[in-house]
């Protein structure tokens, strides 16, 4: 039979997330996963150096769809920061939900969490620099110093919300995880008030609603 030319990226991501749903371990080689799929291994290393970087790619492209889809919408070019950030918040979390499986599978599988984090970092690249550019308005410290490292924990908590708020999805078992959608709105409300340093009360309600959770899953 002669080998499949007209190969792209998309394709070889969904014959990969194909693969690891449907023997719950990733190809032994490159080479065995270009013949299980008909096409040359050169192909591949077109667009990926190794299994590794094809993973570390899924999650990028589940952040590039989502803002694909935000961008087409002119509310979202009208919204504040806290309004653009909980639009990309439901949005991604929409392309996660179509993909949960593999989702659980990615994160799920590896006992160390540090190569969890790996198989995330071209999200972190991406995610960070998309909460820079929401120019998210917070005390003027006048140090150029201390400006980078607010900056800097700015960018670093956003992205441990982001973390903390997927784990609290691959947990949720709410018809339509409507927990997980109630977890977001609390959640970057309480980030953001605490960011302006406004009265408490979001802080207050996220904290009852995280109590109620842990109680009720005990």
């Amino acid at each position: 039979m002669a080998k499949k030319k007209n190969i792209t990226q998309t394709d070889i991501i969904s014959f990969y997330m194909d693969y690891v749903l449907t023997h719950s371990h990733k190809p032994k080689s490159v080479y065995a996963f270009a013949k299980d799929n008909n096409f040359e291994e050169p192909k591949f290393y077109e667009f990926f150096n190794s299994f590794e970087s094809l993973e570390q790619s899924i999650f990028s492209i589940f952040f590039d769809n989502t803002l694909a889809v935000l961008h087409k919408s002119e509310d979202y070019q009208s919204f504040d920061a806290r309004n653009k950030l909980l639009s990309f918040y439901f949005t991604f979390f929409e392309v996660l939900t179509a993909n949960r499986s593999y989702v659980i599978h990615a994160l799920n599988t590896e006992k160390n969490q540090l190569k969890s984090l790996k198989v995330l970092s071209h999200l972190k690249k991406s995610f960070t620099n998309y909460i820079e550019l929401l120019d998210i308005k917070t005390i003027d410290l006048k140090q150029e110093k201390l400006e980078k490292i607010k900056n800097r924990g700015l960018k670093e908590s956003a992205w441990f919300q982001l973390l903390v708020t997927m784990k609290f999805w691959i947990d949720d078992t709410s018809p339509s995880f409507e927990k997980t959608d109630i977890y977001i709105e609390k959640s970057v409300q309480a980030s953001f008030d605490l960011i302006d340093t406004t009265p408490l009360k979001s802080l207050i309600d996220f904290g009852k609603f995280i109590y109620k959770e842990k109680i009720h899953s005990n």
